[in-house]
């Protein structure tokens, strides 16, 4: 075979190339069309019955030179593009995702920077159960140089009969302090109604793993101008997580901290299991600082540290737990807190 035959094949080959490519992208973008009907349906993207049918259309039309099992594998390759091509559309369509907005999201409070790749720290008992308890721990946190103030004021809680915080009570309590220590308040707040009355004493709303998903909780949290700290759902997966994190967006507020505070699963050595990979998904998929909450992913003080540690060695915007004067007599998870001894040999471990 001449040169100029060789050029001429390889020009053809180039040219079956190029329509190829036509039809692949032609292909792509009905699959676009079809997740958008899929989305407004409310069905599955993935369909395994219409990907084998369309396989064996594919191997019935076959007159070769490839084997069926080839085209499968090829085809297969093509379906697995399009379903990505699908999911990454969703992707990009959301406010929250890193393909919207390419730059971290940093949100001031009280002079913390969150998301400028400083490592931060909110602390503070679990509880609001006095004003003496409280200033305590404000203290000690004020010592460590730290500048926000944790507590509970309302709390929701497994059973019925467990105290369930101070409620309006105890925001008072905690901006009393904050003010006396030069503190930020980080609180908080389960039902809607409560925001309003709430967004005088409180300067992060904090919205709990069990009101993840409390959509009419997100929305009004979207609505106000203060900073969100929203934590994942107990059972929640990655994907919820965000789209819990984008009605808040949505409604124009933000300035949200998404917080990874382990996950439900059947091991019974910790309270939850830390899902310590969720922290560079998250700062992957979204433009938002990332927490890690390591009392409750962990329920023992004793894990608190190593915890603590990994969460900051694998890139999270910071760390939160929880500290009491006295955890034994705490009203609420006195297992998981440290005492102000601990808390203080905590953070000289963590700034070492």
């Amino acid at each position: 075979m001449s040169n100029e035959q060789l050029d001429q094949l390889r020009g053809k080959l180039d040219q079956v190339n190029l329509e190829i490519l036509d039809l692949i992208n032609k292909r792509a973008e009905l699959v676009q069309e079809i997740g958008q009907v899929k989305d407004k349906q409310g069905a599955n993207r993935f369909d395994p019955v219409r990907e084998r049918a369309m396989l064996d259309l594919i191997t019935d039309h076959n007159n070769g030179p490839f084997e069926n099992s080839t085209l499968e594998a090829l085809f297969k390759e093509i379906f697995k593009a399009s379903l990505e091509l699908q999911e990454d559309d969703h992707r990009k369509a959301l406010l929250v995702s890193r393909k919207k907005k390419p730059d971290n999201t940093i949100i001031d409070i009280n002079g913390e920077k969150f998301g400028d790749g400083e490592q931060h720290f909110i602390m503070g008992p679990c509880a609001v159960e006095s004003y003496d308890q409280v200033a305590k721990v404000a203290d000690a946190v004020k010592k460590q140089g730290l500048k926000l103030l944790r507590g509970g004021a309302f709390k929701p809680r497994t059973s019925p009969y467990d105290f369930q915080g101070l409620g309006l009570e105890g925001l008072q309590i905690l901006k009393k302090v904050a003010d006396e220590f030069g503190l930020a308040v980080v609180s908080e707040i389960v039902n809607p109604a409560d925001i309003e009355k709430a967004v005088d004493y409180i300067d992060v709303i904090q919205i709990g793993a069990r009101n993840m998903q409390n959509f009419e909780l997100l929305k009004a949290a979207g609505e106000v101008d203060k900073p969100v700290l929203l934590k994942r759902g107990l059972s929640a997966t990655i994907s919820e997580f965000i789209n819990a994190a984008e009605y808040i967006i949505s409604k124009g507020n933000g300035n949200i901290i998404l917080c990874e505070r382990g996950i439900r699963t059947y091991e019974k050595a910790t309270r939850n299991t830390l899902d310590i990979t969720a922290v560079p998904i998250l700062k992957q998929e979204t433009h938002l600082p990332v927490m890690v909450d390591v009392t409750h992913s962990t329920g023992r003080r004793d894990l608190l540290l190593p915890a603590a540690k990994a969460a900051l060695a694998i890139g999270a915007d910071g760390v939160m737990a929880e500290v009491h004067p006295d955890p034994a007599v705490a009203l609420s998870d006195s297992a998981q807190q440290m005492d102000i001894e601990t808390f203080n040999r905590f953070m000289a471990e963590l700034k070492k």
